[in-house]
């Protein structure tokens, strides 16, 4: 049998549903010789935790929660303690609202490293804006710098157009674990958004961080941005249905014939 290659690293959190689509596509579309999958449970205490005790397809690490820590933090440092379990020469971090489309998703990563100067790829967002959609948005910022000039306005954010602030997201990101290792870093360093001192560590250290566009890596995964957060409110600080989220992220179920992958129980096999 031939080395695996990668370890898949997915953190969950209260979400059943969408933990058990994700899954489920990803054992569909995934060489079991190319691939581990370890799931990290954050303290669910939920029927979602019960879901993942079942598979026996995967390795889960089931986390007990810091007293005072934030979600950010806590989704870091579940990738971390599943990093220590890591053998393979690449590890890939999704969500469990990353949706895998094809079978040739993980090779079509692989082969992104085709210069021993690349340490990471994957993209900054997974969402696909057409052009006049991302000329409206250059033109919005372009206002809101203008008031935050003339009057302070608190809603510019500097980085939205600067490529360079940009990161690879851990809704999916490959890296080589010699890099890893070498330079001794983790998804939490910097106590911020998983992955993002990470990769500006292996910037500062001249490696390549390859960036993917939406257009071509949405061919192969899909991500339902803030979908835990929309799907379950009560863990929004605010506890409120986005009514104009809510309604985009059933549409993309719909789109993936969500109701057939759930009444599927072979598709855990």
């Amino acid at each position: 049998m031939p080395h695996k290659q990668v370890t898949i690293l997915v953190p969950n959190y209260k979400t059943p549903e969408i933990t058990k689509i994700c899954l489920r596509l990803l054992r569909k579309h995934t060489n079991p010789n190319l691939a581990d999958v370890v799931v990290i449970d954050n303290n669910s205490q939920d029927e979602s935790l019960d879901y993942l005790r079942q598979l026996d397809w995967i390795k889960l690490i089931e986390r007990e929660s810091i007293q005072g820590e934030t979600g950010v933090q806590a989704h870091s440092r579940a990738l971390d303690l599943a990093l220590k379990e890591v053998k393979t020469p690449f590890v890939v971090s999704i969500h469990t609202d990353t949706f895998i489309r094809r079978d040739d998703w993980l090779e079509t990563l692989l082969g992104q490293f085709d210069n021993p100067a690349i340490a990471g790829i994957g993209s900054w967002k997974l969402e696909h804006k057409s052009r006049p959609r991302q000329i409206g948005i250059s033109f919005e910022q372009s206002w809101k710098f203008v008031l935050n000039k003339l009057f302070g306005y608190k809603r510019y954010n500097p980085n939205r157009l600067n490529y360079d602030a940009r990161y690879l997201r851990s809704h999916c990101a490959m890296y080589r674990m010699d890099v890893i290792n070498k330079l001794g870093t983790n998804f939490s360093d910097g106590d911020t958004t998983a992955g993002k001192e990470m990769h500006f560590k292996m910037c500062a250290a001249q490696y390549e961080m390859k960036f993917l566009s939406s257009s071509f890596l949405g061919q192969y995964l899909m991500h339902l941005n803030h979908a835990t957060s929309v799907l379950n409110p009560h863990l929004r600080r605010s506890g409120q249905i986005n009514h104009k989220e809510y309604k985009k992220i059933m549409k993309q179920l719909d789109a993936i014939d969500a109701h057939r992958i759930l009444s599927d129980d072979s598709l855990d096999k």
